[in-house]
């Protein structure tokens, strides 16, 4: 029910379904969401690091470490 005891959701043409019904709320409900969303700037919460591309950046070596190149295998088993 709605605040001023109308119904919220009011189906006035056929017989829908519980499952029906509820993908309809469901759809209504992401839609008002996903609308929220926009008016705040999108931002939900902290990014996704699998959606961090600079994951697929390559990594520094660690001090003290050559890097690769002609000659490395051969320098990796020296001590430093």
């Amino acid at each position: 029910m709605g605040s001023e005891g109308k119904p919220f959701l009011q189906i006035v043409r056929g017989d829908p379904g519980p499952e029906e019904i509820a993908a309809l709320v469901a759809v209504l409900t992401a839609r008002a969401q996903a609308a929220a969303a926009a008016r705040d700037g999108g931002v939900a919460g902290p990014p996704s690091r699998w959606a961090d591309r600079s994951r697929l950046l390559r990594r520094q070596a660690a001090a003290g470490v050559r890097p690769a190149g002609p000659g490395a295998w051969r320098a990796s088993g020296l001590p430093s």
